[in-house]
């Protein structure tokens, strides 16, 4: 019996990045249906994420979410009225509103990762030790996906 493994196959970028896809709009798919049985929108839960990790001005969070900042008024106008964010006056320029979630808000962020069964249960096949490979990996590559393009380099 043959006790050498058969050398692994490197993954092509192409084929990396057909995961990191699927496996986004898999992770999009439950977090959209989990949002709308918590109440929300998935474009308010993306914004309401986006606002736990750090406030940000109206510009900032259509800047996150990829869309026009004409559109953000109303999506902040629809969450303050919830009582899940508030927003402040900036300190350094006062025509700026930054926009802060509130404890309310991120509790229903973390009440809608919690109810993500699908997510959790593709995690629950990781191994303790897999799942800290996996994070180690996914810290390295996060820095670098959420720079904006102007200061990735080609």
């Amino acid at each position: 019996m043959n006790s050498t493994a058969a050398p692994a196959v490197v993954p092509t970028k192409a084929s990396l990045i057909e995961e990191f896809a699927a496996i986004g709009n898999a992770y999009f798919q439950d977090f959209a249906a989990v949002a709308a049985r918590h109440g929300l929108t998935s474009v308010q839960a993306k914004a309401l994420a986006v606002l736990v990790r750090k406030p940000l001005p109206m510009r900032g969070i259509a800047e996150q979410l990829v869309c026009d900042a004409s559109n953000v008024t109303g999506l902040v106008d629809r969450l303050e009225a919830r009582g899940l964010v508030r927003r402040e006056v900036s300190p350094t320029d006062r025509r700026i509103k930054i926009v802060l979630a509130t404890e309310a808000g991120t509790a229903a962020i973390h009440a809608v990762r919690a109810d993500m069964q699908t997510t959790h249960q593709a995690l629950d096949l990781l191994s303790d030790e897999e799942r800290i490979v996996l994070h180690g990996l996914l810290a390295r590559l996060r820095p670098v996906l959420e720079a904006p393009a102007d200061r990735v380099s080609p």
